[in-house]
């Protein structure tokens, strides 16, 4: 079976390249802020900096591993749900169900490990780096020494892993477990259902988002701002993580309120393209909204409590340098995750852009196209992505400060917007160039010999 997975890995690179990446960014990161927690454990530390180095690692490593491990969950998840037709027919050659789901699980355990090993070297200078600027604005003494642990090496390599596996595991299984008709079937439609499991996690995932916007606002008084920011901050990040993991649901019914008012060729175009193939289309929206909302939600609480230490005269460097931080690894992370999944998703569809060149499509038209595409997820996920910032902005800003519209700059917003939309631009229509840059003959000559 490694053999064969091996065999695999060889003739799909690109497919799996996407995967790679994932894994071995996510595993960057955690271990990053996991190795806070070996340094904190050293003898000789006081208890003032010990507690630094913990909220440091529990509070933005925390919060970066949920992230991570959804986002690595469904980049594997798109991976194998890329290769439906290829397991039916493997269903149809005589492999069992069994065999295909220990086939997808061999080589996701051998694309993880290989990324996760690979990160090593960056996750222990990615951990030094912190150190060094927890240090150079003085919250953590200069005198101690980085480690890189246990916690660094167990936690680290331990969520990577089992986020690939697990996702891969439940892809795979639901793949397999189908009559082959009903596969070949879904495969050819491009994947427009959305899971029953996928959209509760998304509900449970939202529902916390507000539980925690509503916690902001009952249980801690407003002169306690770190107290009300730890309970906010939970709005922006789950709120995020629900919308996007609603993110089929939410396309498909802006979808169907638009196909009406679509008047432009191209518009009508792109609605009936995101219709058909809604799963694969949805698969970018993910680090859009998450992006959009712990960004803004983020932020914009930092502002706010730096208006009110502005007019007290207090302030606290940690909690602000926990914040700018948040921020940092989550914009960095959806950022490579956002470029990645385009990339994947659209170069995925190089026989579907032959095939429109060859019906008489212009290249020029078919870009036209895919920056329509990327027009409607950009409104989906900023919208979405603004409704989970808001989750934190508004319970925080009303428990402190008692407006609705927090007293900051709307620069903030406008500037994650920006991002987001040049990013987005950029990577779908880079791709898309790329991908129709050979002769589409060649390119559906290619598809047919795979």
């Amino acid at each position: 079976m490694t053999g064969i997975a091996l065999a695999s890995l060889r003739h799909r690179r690109t497919a799996f390249a996407a995967s790679f990446l994932s894994v071995f960014f996510g595993s960057v990161i955690v271990m990053a802020f996991a190795s806070m927690l070996d340094t904190a454990g050293q003898p000789g530390v006081t208890a003032a900096d010990r507690e630094t180095l913990l909220i440091v690692a529990s509070v933005v490593g925390g919060w970066g591993t949920v992230i991570v491990g959804s986002a690595v969950g469904t980049t594997l998840a798109v991976a194998t749900r890329q290769r439906a037709a290829e397991l039916a027919l493997l269903r149809t050659a005589g492999a069992s169900p069994g065999q295909v789901v220990a086939l997808i699980m061999r080589e996701t355990g051998l694309v993880a490990g290989a990324a996760a090993l690979l990160a090593l070297p960056l996750g222990y200078g990615g951990g030094q780096l912190l150190l060094a600027l927890l240090q150079h604005s003085g919250q953590v003494a200069r005198s101690y020494g980085f480690r890189f642990g246990a916690a660094a090496l167990g936690i680290g390599l331990g969520v990577t892993l089992a986020a690939s596996l697990t996702a891969a595991w439940l892809t795979a299984r639901r793949a397999a477990g189908r009559p082959v008709r009903e596969a070949l079937a879904e495969a050819a439609a491009g994947g427009r259902r959305m899971s029953r499991r996928r959209l509760w996690a998304g509900i449970v995932c939202v529902a916390l988002g507000g539980q925690g916007a509503v916690l902001a606002m009952t249980v801690v008084g407003g002169k306690d701002v770190y107290g009300v920011q730890m309970l906010a901050v939970e709005g922006c990040i789950w709120g995020g993580i629900g919308f996007a993991l609603l993110g089929p649901a939410l396309l498909g019914a802006a979808v169907t309120l638009l196909a009406p008012v679509a008047v432009s060729v191209s518009a009508e175009l792109s609605v009936a393209a995101v219709r058909q193939r809604l799963q694969q289309a949805a698969t970018p929206l993910m680090p859009i909204i998450v992006l959009t909302s712990a960004a803004t939600g983020t932020l914009y609480m930092q502002a706010i409590t730096n208006g009110l230490h502005s007019a007290s005269g207090q302030g606290d460097k940690t909690v602000a340098t926990v914040n700018y931080v948040i921020v940092g690894v989550i914009t960095l992370f959806a950022a490579v995750m956002l470029v990645n999944l385009l990339v994947a998703v659209i170069t995925d569809r190089r026989r579907e852009f032959a095939q429109q060149r060859l019906a008489g499509a212009t290249r020029r038209q078919v870009l036209g196209l895919v920056g329509a595409e990327s027009g409607l997820l950009l409104t989906v996920g900023v919208l979405f992505g603004t409704i989970g910032g808001l989750l934190t902005v508004i319970p925080f800003s009303l428990k402190t400060t008692r407006r609705l519209i927090p007293h900051a700059s709307v620069g903030i917003y406008l500037g994650v917007l920006a991002g987001v939309v040049a990013l987005t631009l950029a990577a779908s229509l880079l791709a898309a160039r790329r991908a129709t840059r050979p002769d589409p003959v060649t390119v559906l000559r290619g598809a047919a010999r795979t």
